[in-house]
């Protein structure tokens, strides 16, 4: 089988190693998520994973944050099965398979026109009311031509360490204003995450850099009025740690009784 020959570098190169870890936990008998639209797609390409620096425990990490991010959403598309859900950033995730919304729903899948390209080789086009927009999510042109008749979910996860916080705080204002109501679902960093990026290989093999990190998930409700936190639950306490490798329970349960680092990350939920 002939395999798609990777040019991606920097920001857009990382999607490829959320990917292979999703692809990795599908590989193991107690899967998180049991992603094998990932490891297909994995399969299909022609790219050295061994530069993402992936392990079983980073893995089933990726894997635990996006099951969190699935289930709110699952549970937000349950309560408004008429919604838009806008999956910015969404590079090579395969979320809107795994969710399997109804034709109801108006998925719309964001990011870079060549990563959309990629997706359309790689991956299965989904029913239903799916469309891809090939755009930089900060561009504000694309979010004008979705309609604002429905209850939206935005979802964007592994986007707002990249972002720069005012332009991560204009995306959340244009989504929070023009639509009538929603939830806002993503992870973030805090500001020790930020400065210890180098020690995180897909990033520093890539050539990324992060910028935004966020030590208080409360900043943001005073973005938009009506901005509310729902939930924020930390990377080292995320549901369903014990799939991971003891070596690696061991790890966060170590991190989550360090300042700073019991905060490395997050992922939040917001209502509108």
């Amino acid at each position: 089988m002939d395999r798609e020959k990777i040019t991606l570098s920097g920001t857009q190169e990382t999607m490829l190693a959320t990917l292979y870890g999703r692809a990795l936990d599908s590989r193991s008998p107690h899967s998180v998520l049991g992603d094998r639209t990932a490891q297909e797609a994995v399969e299909r390409v022609a790219y050295d994973f061994g530069k993402t620096g992936m392990t079983e425990t980073t893995a089933v990490g990726i894997a635990l944050r996006a099951k969190q991010l699935d289930d709110w959403a699952a549970a937000f598309l349950a309560e408004n099965p008429k919604a838009n859900v806008l999956h910015l950033a969404c590079g090579l995730d395969t979320r809107v398979h795994r969710l399997a919304p109804s034709p109801s729903v108006r998925w719309l899948d964001v990011d870079y026109p060549d990563v959309i390209d990629l997706r359309r080789q790689l991956l299965p086009q989904p029913d239903g009311s799916y469309q891809m927009i090939a755009s930089s999510v900060t561009e504000e042109g694309w979010l004008r031509d979705v309609p604002d008749d429905r209850p939206t979910v935005a979802i964007f996860e592994g986007l707002t360490m990249y972002l720069r916080e005012e332009e991560a705080k204009r995306l959340i204002q244009r989504i929070t204003e023009r639509f009538p109501s929603g939830q806002l679902l993503f992870d973030v960093y805090g500001s020790l995450g930020i400065r210890l990026q180098k020690m995180v290989p897909a990033v520093r093999n890539a050539g990324a850099t992060l910028h935004w990190g966020l030590d208080d998930p409360h900043e943001v409700e005073a973005w938009h009025n009506g901005l509310a936190l729902l939930d924020a639950v930390r990377s080292v306490d995320m549901p369903g740690m014990d799939a991971m490798p003891t070596s690696g329970r061991i790890g966060m349960k170590v991190m989550a009784h360090l300042p700073g680092f019991k905060d490395v990350g997050r992922i939040l939920r917001y209502r509108f």
